[in-house]
C-alpha cells in the first residue's frame, strides 16, 4: 500500500465529529495502524506539572503528546498535583492525564511518591520523562529501572542552574546523574545543550538525541509590514520566574516613558512571580502602563496576533536553551531585543535580534528599548521546525529504544497539512 493510501485510510478514521469516546478513538486508531502492519507504542509521559498549570514543559507535553496521538500512539500523562484538588484522573481532548498529590505545594523541589507505585503498575513500551528539575522524574526513573521499562528524558533545560549560580541547582544535577546514565536516550533541543550536558555528566554525545521543540504561531508571517507595527507596544513572554528577567524590564520602563510617554508593556505568561512582577510595576508608578496574563494553549493565536504587531519583542531571560518564543516573534517579523545570556546571544550572532548586557544599568536597557522602538532591526526570514517534526522524531527515538523495525509511523503523518506547518 502506498505511503499515501495509508495515510488517507488512517485519517479518515480521525475526522471531527466522531461519535466515540477518547478511549474508543485511541483503540480504534490503533486497530487501523495494526491493520495495516503498523504498531502502536503504548507511551507513558510523566512531567512534574501539566494543565491547567502552565508553563514550557506543559505546553511541550502537550503539543507532543497530541500529536502522537495523531500518530495513532497510545499516550498517558502521568502528573503530579501540589494543589491536592485537581481530579485524580481527566481527559483533555484526548489525553488521558492521571494526577498523583505531591509535597509541599509552595516549593520547587517538591515530590510525588505515589508515582512509583503507579509506573511500576502501567503497562507501557516506553516512559518519557520530562525534565529534572523537581523530585518527580528521579521516582518515575527508578520505578522505570525496577521493571525493566526503557525510558528517555527530555531535560527542557538547565534553567539558570547551568550558569552553577545556585548550589542547591547544582545538587540537583548530581543526585539523578546515574538515573540519566541509564536511561536509553537523553533528548536534547539543542546542540549547546548536548554539549554542556555531555561534559557536566560525563557522558557521550552518542547519548543523546537532537530533537527541536516545535513552533505553533508563525503563520502569520509576513502579513503586517514594519509601518503597520505599534511602536508604542512592547511584549515579553515566558513563565513568571525571577530569571526570566522580567523585571528588569518594568525597572527599565520609567525611563523609557520619559521617552516615549505612550509605550506599553505586555507580558503573557504565568508562575510565581507574577505578584512580585505587579508590587515592583506599583512601586514604580508604572502599574497602568503594565499589562501581565496568561494565554491558554487553546489561544496561541491571539498570542501569534500581540506578536504580529508589537514594535518590540524583549526576552531578559538569564537563560534559554532553545529560546522558541523569541525566534517566533522574529519569524513573525518582530524586531527583538534580547540578553547577553545563554541560547539568547546566539540569536544576536545569528544576525536576528540585538542585544543588552545583563549587567546593564536600568537606565542603558531604557535606551536600548527606546533605540529599537525608533529604529526597528528588521530581521532575516527564518522557518521555524513544526511540532509535527517535534512528534515524528519523537517516535523515531521511541521505536529505537524499543527495538521496533518498523519505521512507517515517522513518514506517515495523518496530520492536516497545515497543522502547525509554518
Amino acid at each position: 500500500m502506498s505511503a499515501a493510501l495509508r495515510t488517507l485510510v488512517l485519517a479518515s478514521g480521525l475526522v471531527s465529529g466522531s461519535r466515540l469516546g477518547p478511549n474508543s478513538q485511541r483503540a480504534e486508531r490503533g486497530r487501523r495502524y495494526e491493520r495495516y502492519g503498523l504498531t502502536s507504542l503504548r507511551i507513558l509521559m510523566v512531567t512534574p506539572r501539566f494543565f491547567p498549570e502552565t508553563g514550557g514543559v506543559e505546553m511541550y507535553t502537550y503539543q507532543v503528546a497530541s500529536r502522537l496521538i495523531n500518530l495513532g500512539q497510545f499516550i498517558t500523562i502521568l502528573t503530579s498535583d501540589r494543589s491536592r484538588q485537581l481530579p485524580k484522573q481527566e481527559a483533555i481532548k484526548d489525553l488521558q492525564v492521571e494526577r498523583m498529590p505531591a509535597w509541599p505545594r509552595n516549593r520547587d523541589y517538591y515530590f510525588a511518591p505515589d508515582i512509583f507505585s503507579k509506573v511500576i503498575q502501567s503497562d507501557f513500551d516506553v516512559l518519557h520523562v520530562q525534565s529534572y528539575h523537581t523530585l518527580v522524574p528521579p521516582i518515575a526513573m527508578m520505578a522505570a529501572l525496577s521493571g525493566k521499562k526503557p525510558y528517555v528524558v527530555s531535560f527542557h533545560g538547565g534553567g539558570p542552574f547551568l550558569s552553577v549560580r545556585d548550589g542547591k541547582q547544582f545538587a540537583q544535577r548530581i543526585v539523578p546523574r546515574p538515573l540519566l546514565a541509564r536511561a536509553a536516550k537523553l533528548i536534547a533541543v539543542a546542540n549547546f545543550e548536548i554539549d554542556v550536558f555531555s561534559k557536566a555528566l560525563n557522558l557521550p554525545r552518542e547519548k543523546f538525541a537532537l530533537i527541536p521543540n516545535g513552533a505553533d504561531t508563525p503563520r502569520r508571517r509576513n502579513t503586517i509590514g514594519p509601518a503597520s507595527r505599534d511602536e508604542t507596544l512592547i511584549v515579553s513572554v515566558g513563565r513568571l520566574e525571577k530569571f526570566k528577567g522580567f523585571h528588569r524590564l518594568i525597572r527599565a520602563l520609567p525611563f523609557v516613558l520619559k521617552q516615549k510617554p505612550d509605550v506599553r508593556l505586555k507580558i503573557f505568561g504565568d508562575g510565581p512571580y507574577c505578584q512580585d512582577l505587579w508590587s515592583l510595576a506599583e512601586e514604580l508608578g508604572v502599574r497602568e502602563k503594565v499589562a501581565i496574563r496568561s494565554i491558554p494553549p487553546t489561544e496561541r493565536e491571539s498570542l501569534a496576533a500581540e506578536l504580529s504587531t508589537a514594535g518590540l519583542f524583549v526576552s531578559f531571560s538569564e537563560y534559554e536553551t532553545h529560546p522558541l518564543t523569541s525566534l517566533e516573534a522574529i519569524s513573525l517579523g518582530c524586531s527583538a531585543l534580547v540578553a547577553d545570556s545563554p541560547g539568547l546571544r546566539e540569536l544576536a550572532e545569528q544576525g536576528l535580534a540585538k542585544v543588552v548586557s545583563l549587567d546593564s544599568a536600568d537606565e542603558q536597557v531604557a535606551e536600548a528599548i527606546v533605540a529599537q522602538l525608533n529604529n526597528p532591526f528588521a530581521p532575516k526570514a527564518i522557518q521555524l521546525p513544526s511540532w509535527d517534526d517535534c512528534a515524528r522524531s519523537l517516535l523515531a527515538v521511541y521505536r529505537s529504544v524499543t527495538g521496533e523495525s518498523n519505521a512507517n509511523f515517522a513518514s506517515c503523518s495523518i496530520l492536516p497539512a497545515n497543522s502547525g506547518r509554518h
